[in-house]
């Protein structure tokens, strides 16, 4: 169901503080996360015919609580489970003034960290972030991801089952599993950025409404972790991958790589703010994957132009990138700075190790960067395979359209 801009600006940031002040009384998630989305679609369908209320929070909080206590009394009959349901009532919202509250910030890096338990697949830690902190329904959670909502239902059902099955409580980390549980929570929210700055099937090349709510549940842990380095490098890397949208694409979709983006639709706000983030965080925190991806970030931000780019900088940052979070992908992206450096034959150099690996030759971008290098070389027939066998390998339309018509370009 879709619901006004404004509404869902109101509800979306009580979703953790509701679920919170159910989960803190209550050890069944699954059943207070269900019983706090039954209240979302009941503010979504009266608020706007009946004016939202005083204490919106308070509202939600009472309704999903009515909800939880006629789910357990339905489900649990006994006399005993009957006085501990009647226990149950609404309990007040939190009151800021009192010492012995926790903190919503507190209940919010909870929910996250609880999203993101180590059982469950990354793509179950992204759907039941969305929906149980991001404010999501199944529906727009299906929708971003384009599979059907019974699918996705499904796969939100089956995590939370798992948390339950592995004693998943409403509760800090300990701090032995914190750091853990963090790197967990980063992940999945550079996982759903990146499907929104470039979707991985269907028409599309951005999914807006993905990359948005990335960047505000980062910024949002940005807030309640201020001095964590690898948390502002990531908000950093997201807003200034974001400032180049306005640039990546033509009036009808038409993917623009980066060398050929028009620099003057950057959004200069977020560059800005971006830069200043990553100049704060490499300077007082210790360096983490995600701040060396920031600084990389950084050095085309401040390229007025795609020929004054330091590639040698980029070249140097991508090595250090490498030594510190080793993968196939960062070999990748490594390679073409490297041939930006040094030449295409450095570059290809780099490719000929990521043959083995099944997921990268599976997909396209290995074909279609080693096509790239291999037209910056003269190398026009090989060039040709390589861009042909990419397109024939990707699922977005928009790339596909972009492959081809580089292939078309050499023939």
């Amino acid at each position: 169901m879709s619901r006004p801009a404004d509404l869902d600006a109101l509800l979306r940031p009580l979703v953790p503080q509701v679920l919170a002040a159910l989960a803190r009384r209550h050890d069944d998630f699954a059943a207070v996360e269900d019983a706090v989305q039954e209240a979302l679609v009941a503010a979504i369908v009266q608020w706007p015919r009946e004016g939202a209320p005083d204490n919106p929070r308070g509202w939600l909080t009472t309704v999903a609580a009515r909800r939880l206590t006629d789910r357990l009394r339905s489900e649990r009959a006994g006399r005993e489970r009957a006085e501990r349901v009647a226990a149950l009532e609404p309990p007040d919202p939190p009151d800021a003034s009192d010492p012995a509250a926790p903190p919503s910030g507190d209940d919010t890096l909870t929910l996250l960290m609880l999203c993101c338990h180590e059982r469950l697949t990354p793509a179950s830690q992204i759907a039941l972030t969305l929906r149980a902190v991001g404010g999501l329904t199944t529906a727009e959670v299906a929708a971003a991801f384009l599979v059907p909502e019974a699918t996705m239902a499904q796969r939100i059902a089956r995590a939370k089952q798992t948390i339950r099955a592995d004693g998943g409580r409403f509760r800090r980390p300990r701090p032995a599993e914190r750091p853990a549980r963090l790197r967990a929570v980063l992940h999945v929210l550079y996982l759903v950025f990146n499907e929104g700055y470039t979707a991985s099937a269907g028409e599309r090349l951005q999914r807006v409404e993905l990359t948005a709510e990335a960047i505000r549940l980062t910024r949002l842990l940005h807030r309640l972790l201020p001095d964590d380095g690898e948390v502002a490098g990531l908000l950093a890397l997201m807003l200034l991958t974001d400032a180049r949208r306005p640039a990546r694409t033509t009036a009808n979709g038409d993917l623009v790589p980066l060398a050929e983006q028009d620099r003057a639709r950057w959004d200069r706000a977020l560059l800005d703010e971006g830069l200043a983030l990553t100049a704060a965080t490499l300077a007082s925190a210790p360096v983490g994957p995600y701040q060396l991806q920031a600084a990389i970030a950084a050095v085309h931000a401040e390229a007025a132009t795609a020929e004054a780019t330091d590639w040698p900088q980029v070249a140097a940052l991508y090595r250090l990138l490498a030594q510190l979070d080793p993968s196939p992908v960062v070999t990748l992206n490594r390679a073409v700075a490297v041939a930006m450096a040094e030449g295409p034959a450095a570059g290809l150099a780099l490719l000929e190790g990521l043959d083995g690996d099944r997921q990268l030759a599976a997909g396209h971008r290995l074909h279609a960067v080693r096509a790239h290098l291999h037209e910056l070389a003269g190398e026009r027939d090989a060039a040709l395979a390589g861009y042909r066998a990419a397109a024939a390998r990707t699922t977005s339309i928009p790339e596909q359209r972009y492959l081809l018509r580089r292939a078309a370009a050499l023939s």
